[in-house]
């Protein structure tokens, strides 16, 4: 047993933003926290690196709506006390056919959560965005509450933040084991920790930590193409102009959404990519393309051709992320089955970002046995057949 200064409350393997924000939020509560990370700080590894994510309160489901109007005041909260902007509101626009369902469903959500929107029909959007081209009968809703998440910017600040709360941040770490029980042991390539509770966001590296400890969740990894595209004038497509940011619903030629964000990141080059990807273990996400990955950019290319005409419809810059799914795009947010002192942050799914103040919230009050402030029945480990503690 390790004396008891040695001892944390709970350590955090992962110091993406889930983590980053968990982390954070244990911090505050007073606990002695440690944030591990396999990777050297700042690294562009897993989910969390690149400068941008959109935010948004439009979804088609009230439980993300709902959630998002907490995160909005955590993260106001956060750059006020960093002094720093985190956050520029562009809006975001939704374009869909007009019968689309998931659009209407939005729309529905929206409204019934008193967010700010705006129904667009084509004439509208033609006048609002000369520089959208559309197809017959695509209409557009607004989300007058989008916008810009400076996503690196966050992460700096929040891992600041943990170790003024004093919190530490321990980078270059690698998890080698994990020994459940009272307090639970992580091996790391350095030396060995105890604490109260372990809380697990480590995105793509979930299962393999998962694994030993008797479960392996139903994730899905994979390796997505994160495409900057040239305007043909600097400038066309950006804040400065008044664009916002945009998700595509199943728009042709692509069975998946398609999102873009205001030039900003590269000079002259907006960021336009497609929410899928293609199966990749995190560790072979720079391996030599697939012809499946050539396929997805040229998906984008003509999206871009179709759509966005003043842009170059080839890529200029090509970089990679991970995501993490589920079979469903929720998240897990739960306890381990058979150990109530591990807690489970996994499957974002490639829209966890923006979400992350409350999911650290809830993992940290999971950690510490609190009543979640959000109803968690869409999160639960028990919603996937075969995962329950009968089968541990």
């Amino acid at each position: 047993m390790a004396a008891q200064e040695d001892l944390c409350d709970a350590i955090v393997i992962g110091a993406g933003i889930q983590g980053c924000f968990t982390a954070y939020h244990l911090a505050k509560h007073g606990k002695k926290v440690l944030l591990l990370e396999q990777f050297f700080l700042p690294h562009s590894r897993g989910s969390s690196h690149g400068q941008s994510r959109i935010i948004r309160r439009a979804y088609p489901e009230d439980f993300y709506t709902q959630m998002m109007d907490e995160c909005y005041q955590i993260w106001a909260q956060l750059e006020q006390e960093a002094g720093t902007q985190l956050h520029r509101q562009t809006g975001l626009l939704l374009l869909g056919m007009n019968k689309n369902p998931e659009l209407k469903t939005i729309q529905a959500t929206l409204s019934r959560h008193g967010v700010e929107h705006q129904c667009l029909s084509s004439e509208e959007l033609k006048q609002r965005f000369p520089n959208i081209r559309l197809a017959r009968g695509e209409v557009g809703l607004l989300d007058k509450s989008g916008g810009v998440l400076y996503a690196d910017k966050a992460l700096r600040v929040l891992q600041d933040a943990i170790r003024q709360l004093g919190g530490i941040v321990r980078d270059g770490e690698k998890v080698m084991a994990i020994k459940p029980g009272l307090p639970v042991l992580v091996e790391t390539t350095s030396r060995s920790y105890q604490a109260k509770n372990l809380v697990i966001t480590a995105g793509p590296w979930t299962n393999q930590l998962l694994r030993p400890l008797g479960i392996e969740l139903p994730l899905q990894t994979l390796r997505i193409n994160v495409c900057y595209w040239k305007e043909n004038v600097p400038g066309s497509y950006g804040v400065s102009q008044a664009f916002p940011c945009f998700l595509g619903l199943d728009l042709s030629p692509a069975p998946h959404h398609i999102y873009g964000l205001p030039s900003r990141e590269y000079p002259g080059l907006m960021k336009v990519c497609y929410h899928h990807g293609n199966n990749a273990e995190p560790e072979e996400r720079d391996c030599p393309t697939a012809s499946s990955d050539i396929q997805d950019i040229q998906i984008l290319s003509h999206f871009v051709r179709d759509h966005l005409p003043d842009l170059q419809p080839e890529p200029a810059v090509v970089e990679r992320c991970m995501y993490t799914n589920t079979p469903d795009e929720h998240f897990i947010l739960d306890r381990h089955p058979k150990y109530d002192n591990i807690v489970i942050g996994a499957g974002f799914s490639g829209h966890g970002f923006k979400l992350s103040p409350v999911v650290g919230k809830v993992l940290c009050e999971l950690s510490m046995k609190l009543t979640p402030c959000h109803d968690l029945t869409p999160f639960r480990i028990s919603r996937f057949p075969g995962l329950g503690k009968t089968h541990l």
